[in-house]
């Protein structure tokens, strides 16, 4: 999953905290501005697996997209 943190009605990190509710295995990429909100070491604590700040560089989101993912064939193994 890939959400912003600014988002209309829901802010990514509480988005993040519904679905870990509901399924507590998936990855989670959060990509944000500046932000006095939330930081890196506050989204990893929420169970965030990748924290991209914007503006966003497709080679980064890309390496951020493959680390979430093998981190959760490695939780599975």
């Amino acid at each position: 999953m890939i959400t912003d943190m600014t988002m209309p009605n829901l802010t990514g990190d509480r988005l993040t905290q519904e679905l870990l509710k509901i399924r507590p295995e998936i990855p989670i990429i959060l990509c944000t501005g500046f932000s006095e909100r939330i930081t890196e070491e506050k989204a990893k604590k929420l169970g965030v697996r990748e924290f991209v700040m914007k503006p966003l560089v497709m080679k980064d989101l890309a390496q951020a997209i493959q680390r979430a993912l093998d981190r959760q064939k490695t939780k599975s193994s």
